[in-house]
C-alpha cells in the first residue's frame, strides 16, 4: 500500500542528499544565503524556527527563489505547521512527534508534509502507526548514530531517516551509505560565523563540497 507521507517527502525532496539545517537571525540573510547554497548544488534548506527572523525568510525565499526547496523546522505544535505553510514552507521538520502535531500534520501530508523527530525503536515504531514512513533521526550522533540506525534498519523496514544533530564532513557520508538513510540535514553547511560575515562565497564553497557526499 502506498504511503501518502512517504510518497510526499519522496516528491517534495526528490534527490536531495544533503540538507542544510539552518538559523536565519537576520532575514537580509535570506536571499543571499539561498543564492549561495543553489550555486553550491544544494537545492533544499530547513529554516528553523529559533529565530524571529525565521518565518520572513521563509517568505522571502518561497516567494523570490522557487527554484529552492523551502521547509521549516523546530517544528513543535500545530500553529508552527500553521505558520510555515502561510509563509510558503512545502514541508516540514519536528525534533519529535506528539499526538497532537501528529493529528495537525496528518491533514497536510500532501501539500506540506512533516518529517518527524524519532530517536528509538518505540518512536519509529508510534509514528509507523500515525502514517509517517520518512523520518528524522535525531539527535542522530547522541542517539547512537550510524549503528543505531543499523540496528533499527533490522525489524523496521519502511521507514527511512534524515539524520541530524551531530553531523559533520566526516561523517555524513557513513550515514548516507546506510540503506535506510535517504538524506542528510546539518548545520554544519552554513556556519554562524560566515552567515554573520556574509561569506557567500564561503558557503558556497562548502555546499558544493556537500554536494558532492
Amino acid at each position: 500500500m502506498t504511503n501518502r507521507q512517504a510518497t510526499a517527502i519522496d516528491r517534495v525532496l526528490a534527490g536531495v542528499r544533503v540538507m542544510p539545517v539552518v538559523v536565519i537571525h537576520d532575514a537580509d540573510h535570506a536571499l543571499p544565503l539561498a543564492d549561495a547554497l543553489l550555486e553550491g548544488g544544494i537545492k533544499a534548506m530547513e529554516v528553523t524556527l529559533r529565530t524571529d527572523a525565521a518565518i520572513d525568510a521563509v517568505a522571502r525565499i518561497a516567494k523570490d527563489r522557487p527554484e529552492m526547496t523551502i521547509g521549516t523546522g523546530t517544528i513543535i505544535s500545530p500553529d508552527d505547521l500553521a505558520r510555515s505553510m502561510d509563509a510558503g514552507a512545502v514541508f516540514g521538520v519536528s525534533p519529535g512527534l506528539t499526538d497532537m502535531l501528529a493529528k495537525a500534520a496528518a491533514l497536510h501530508f500532501d501539500d506540506c508534509p512533516l518529517l518527524p523527530g524519532t530517536a528509538t525503536a518505540s518512536d519509529v515504531m508510534r509514528a509507523l502507526e500515525y502514517g509517517f514512513e520518512r523520518l528524522k533521526f535525531f539527535p542522530a550522533e547522541a542517539a547512537g548514530g550510524v549503528p543505531m540506525l543499523k540496528s533499527l534498519g533490522g525489524p523496521l523496514l519502511a521507514p527511512k531517516f534524515c539524520p541530524t544533530g551531530g553531523l559533520t564532513p566526516e561523517n555524513a557520508g557513513k550515514y548516507l551509505s546506510l540503506s535506510n538513510v535517504f538524506c542528510a540535514g546539518g548545520s554544519w553547511l552554513t556556519p554562524a560565523d560566515k552567515m554573520k560575515a556574509g561569506d557567500w562565497a564561503g558557503i558556497t564553497a562548502i555546499a558544493k563540497d556537500a554536494a558532492a557526499l
